[in-house]
């Protein structure tokens, strides 16, 4: 897996690294095998068994220490399994590592305020039905330069939307311990370059979501070009059986259509596909 996947998929672990968690540096030792829990399990009546006996008979302290002998593996197992087991400590130890090689190059949940979290949202659903598009994989769009583009345009309204969170979030608690009228002048100023940018972050959204609604309609014309084009191969077993049939003269009106809605479709992905392109090239700016 690449770095990116490796930190999508640790979202949790980044959090309590970010809050100060460091994983051991050494995979611990090998435990020590112990008593499974079945055999805990079925050992039980046994045990209990043997300590009744035990206690009714003169050596009733041999009960007791057998069932202070039991408590003791008992608990010693229970420990043993709240450990953390150790394949996964070196790989926390590599997501922690990765973490602080790529410090300021990834970006967490919790960095995103609600409204900046829906924009983030709509712009990776975006850019993940263009590349997910089988107009995409075929390379009836920029297949490359959208691989390198649109993972780009993530990374920087992803940014751009976390510093934008950040300074709504100190601007509310400013706001929340009371403005002197001195300060109000200076504050409506802030407040609008917030909103501007807020305007502008999802403009980029926008123009990500015309561009996937372009690559949605080539989509679609491309699966009904297909399914016309396999229904034309099979004209000729429809025209044998209406001959065969004698109701030849009901097919030629029914049969001609298909062509022509061929036409159509090739026509309307072509200019869905051209829209796209057009669209895309905004994206570049």
């Amino acid at each position: 897996m690449d770095v990116a996947g490796s930190l999508r998929a640790n979202a949790p672990l980044l959090v309590r690294i970010r809050s100060g968690w460091v994983p051991p540096a050494t995979p611990p030792e090998p435990p020590r095998r112990g008593p499974s829990s079945v055999g805990l399990l079925a050992a039980t009546p046994v045990v209990l068994a043997v300590m009744a006996l035990l206690l009714d008979s003169p050596v009733a302290p041999a009960g007791f220490a057998v069932l202070g002998g039991f408590l003791l593996v008992v608990l010693l197992k229970m420990t043993s399994m709240n450990e953390p087991a150790e394949r996964e400590r070196p790989h926390a130890r590599r997501v922690y590592e990765q973490a602080r090689l790529y410090d300021g190059r990834y970006l967490l949940p919790e960095d995103f305020d609600r409204e900046a979290a829906d924009a983030l949202g709509r712009a990776q659903r975006a850019i993940g039905t263009v590349l997910r598009s089988h107009v995409n994989a075929e390379g009836l769009l920029d297949g490359a330069r959208n691989a390198v583009l649109l993972p780009e345009q993530e990374w920087e309204i992803a940014r751009l939307l976390a510093k934008l969170s950040a300074l709504r979030a100190e601007h509310r608690a400013l706001l929340a311990r009371g403005v002197a009228p001195e300060v109000a002048a200076v504050v409506q100023p802030l407040e609008r370059a917030l909103a501007d940018s807020e305007a502008a972050i999802v403009a980029r959204v926008e123009a990500l979501e015309r561009y996937a609604a372009h690559v949605t309609e080539a989509e679609r014309a491309y699966h009904a070009r297909g399914q016309i084009e396999e229904l034309r191969t099979r004209l000729p077993r429809y025209e044998e059986l209406l001959a065969e049939s004698g109701a030849d003269s009901l097919s030629v009106p029914e049969i001609e259509r298909l062509a022509q809605d061929a036409d159509q479709l090739e026509r309307l992905l072509r200019r869905s596909v051209s829209s796209a392109h057009e669209a895309f090239r905004y994206l570049e700016g």
